[in-house]
Order: C-alpha cells, then sequence, then structure tokens
C-alpha cells in the first residue's frame, strides 16, 4: 500500500502542524545554514522552490537586503497559504508552482534555493534543468537534502516503531522519500544530466534536533508529514495509536523528558 504519490501531498491540518512541530525540530537550524551561503553573494532576484510553510523565504526576507525581490514557490497552495499567514517582514511573492516547470523567462534569477523539497521531484534531471534554466550565467542553485535515515534519528526511530503496527506493510514514507535521496554520485549525474557544467560542492552538515518531549517529534512526524498519509490510508482510526507508539520508541530511546537527536543532511552549492 505504498503510495509515492501522496508523498507530496501536504494538505488538511498538515501545513499546521508541520510549521508548529516539524520547523522548529529540524528546519530551521538548516535555514540558517543554507541563506547563510548566500549571504555574501552580490543579488537582486531570488527563486526558491518547494518552499513549504516559508522557513527559508521569512530567514532570507531577514538577512537579504530589502532590495532584494524574492519569489517563494510551492507545490502545494496550502502550504503557501500557511507560509503567507505567517507573513514576512517586507513583501515576497508567493506562488504556486511547480518545479518540474517553473513559469519564469529565462535567466530571471542570480540565485535559485531550495530546502529539502528536490526529493519530492519526480524527475530530479528535469527540475534541475529547470533551476538552471531560470538562472543567470554565473548564477548558483543552492539546495539541501537529508542525509541517510539511520543518520537522523528521530525519523529512524518513528519509522522502525511503525513497523510493529503495521507489519505486513509498514509506512515507508520518511525512508522513500525524505532520506531516499543522499547519494552523492547520483547527485551529481543529475546535475549534470540536468544541463549543469560544474562541479558542485556538496557540503555534509550533523546538527541536533531538540523537543521539550517525546511527544513532540511523534506528532510531527506522523502527523504533520505525509506519513499521515500513509497511516490513514491503511487504518485512519490508528493515526493517535500510530503517534503514541512512534513518542514512546523516542521516549524509549532518548528518554522520558526533553529529548536531543542526530539530524544530517548534505547541502549542495552549484554554479551556473
Amino acid at each position: 500500500m505504498s503510495s509515492p504519490n501522496s508523498d507530496k501531498v501536504f494538505t488538511g491540518s498538515i501545513p499546521k502542524l508541520y510549521e508548529t512541530y516539524l520547523v522548529p525540530l529540524i528546519f530551521e537550524p538548516y535555514a540558517v545554514d543554507l541563506v547563510n551561503r548566500l549571504a555574501s553573494r552580490s543579488l537582486t532576484r531570488v527563486l526558491e522552490i518547494a518552499a513549504g510553510t516559508g522557513v527559508v523565504t521569512r530567514r532570507l526576507v531577514s538577512v537579504l537586503p530589502e532590495s532584494v525581490s524574492i519569489v517563494a514557490t510551492d507545490l502545494n497552495q496550502s502550504m503557501l497559504d500557511q507560509a503567507s499567514a505567517l507573513g514576512t517582514r517586507h513583501p515576497v511573492g508567493w506562488r504556486q508552482a511547480d518545479a518540474m516547470q517553473l513559469p519564469f523567462p529565462d535567466g530571471t534569477f542570480d540565485a535559485v534555493v531550495c530546502q529539502f523539497g528536490v526529493m519530492f521531484f519526480p524527475e530530479k534531471s528535469k527540475a534541475f534543468s529547470e533551476a538552471r534554466r531560470v538562472l543567470r550565467s554565473g548564477g548558483v542553485f543552492i539546495f539541501n537534502v537529508w542525509d541517510r535515515i539511520k543518520e537522523n534519528e528521530f525519523a529512524d526511530t518513528v519509522t522502525t516503531a511503525l513497523e510493529s503496527l503495521f507489519p505486513e506493510d509498514p509506512p515507508r514514507f520518511m525512508a522513500r522519500t525524505p532520506h531516499g535521496y543522499y547519494d552523492r554520485p547520483t547527485i551529481e549525474r543529475d546535475l549534470a544530466n540536468g544541463g549543469f557544467t560544474a562541479s558542485p560542492q556538496i557540503s555534509t552538515v550533523a546538527a541536533r534536533s531538540r523537543a521539550e518531549s517525546s511527544r513532540v517529534p511523534a506528532v510531527a512526524y506522523c502527523q504533520g508529514t505525509p506519513l499521515r498519509n500513509e497511516i490513514e490510508a491503511r487504518d485512519a482510526s490508528r493515526l493517535g495509536e500510530a503517534t503514541d507508539l512512534a513518542a514512546e520508541a523516542i521516549a524509549q530511546r532518548f528518554g522520558r523528558g526533553a529529548v536531543d537527536g542526530k539530524i544530517q543532511a548534505h547541502i549542495v552549492t552549484i554554479e551556473n
């Protein structure tokens, strides 16, 4: 009952839960890292793809000069609605768009940024080709992807815990998609197939994921990501049970109070 087509569906209550629980848990440290890598560049126009609920967008606005034009896109309008509702210090262009077919002219942007979205693109090389197309000559494409699930302890713990709840068809969303695109040679090949001729710089960055209790990452993963779609497709009545099981597994591994787990990602930078 694995459903890759539902892996990129962030609807219903997912966007709000995603922003409330998942953004502070795992996304904020890498948003800071990603934007800091752009801060020293001379930029006029920046495009963000797969912007989600806007954690990187808000960081871009806070760090880059106000004169820089920022357009933030996502496939899911519900995620952009959540981002727009949170707002930014100065105006951003929010626009629903498919990374596989960006609605912008060639050479429009000085930088294209994507935080933890590439893994969801059904044809990576095609998406990379689109990013390259809308970049000006000399522009930069910078994105990050999660490392393998074993290097990301809360996600790994939740995924393993759910195997006991659905032993015949365990939900594998976290391993399959968010943590399924970590192989460096594959990333390099897909960038080349997308038309990039420069060699990418790829750095692996570990960080810590912290929460006040084991319940927070359990809700984050089980209810604030498309893992929820997989659980509910198997038995919607067991979402609460799945969340409780994940929370208990995290508590057993990381303690009954505040929890602290490793997260790790690759950051990829390539010039056009």
